[in-house]
């Protein structure tokens, strides 16, 4: 078995599943419905604070929905168990997989990110920048996900000859 200290316990995956999952569909159903429940209507502590009516400040409180925040650091959680728990049978191939479904997510990370340089503006950039906070990470779980899928099925299908 290889030296995988920087992962996480193979247990949890199972619970950062549990959890990215809803955390992604209530995240996106958000942002489309433009959804902030008053609940979560709360003065934070916020530093370069730059109200669009009112004053800057550089450390203070403001008013802000903290459902976005939320959402985000469970996403991003979660997706961090999710991609880099340790897998139960891991050796020095699945550490292959990782290593290059990581160089693949930062490749298209960064393309896509150059191309929002190149032809989105204004607010449509501001999105595409939202979103590539996490493009990375999802774009990890995908790739290695399916790589790992199809290392099992092949090992199935060799067994089963």
């Amino acid at each position: 078995m290889m030296n995988t200290r920087y992962l996480f316990n193979a247990k949890y995956r199972q619970l950062g599943w549990m959890v990215f999952v809803p955390a992604t569909i209530l995240g996106i159903l958000t942002l489309i419905l433009e959804w902030e429940p008053a609940l979560l209507d709360v003065k934070v502590l916020g530093f370069f604070i730059d109200e669009v009516f009112g004053v800057e400040k550089l450390v203070g409180f403001t008013e802000n929905n903290i459902l976005n925040e939320i959402l985000g650091i469970l996403v991003i959680l979660s997706g961090l168990l999710v991609a880099f728990s340790r897998e139960r049978d891991e050796d020095e191939l699945i550490t292959k997989i990782r290593l290059e479904s990581l160089v693949w997510a930062t490749y298209w990370n960064y393309g896509i990110l150059i191309l929002a340089f190149l032809f989105l503006y204004d607010l449509t950039f501001y999105w595409v920048m939202v979103f590539n906070m996490f493009t990375i990470l999802y774009l990890f779980i995908i790739r290695f996900t399916l790589a790992i899928r199809k290392l099992k099925a092949s090992a199935s299908h060799e067994e089963h000859d």
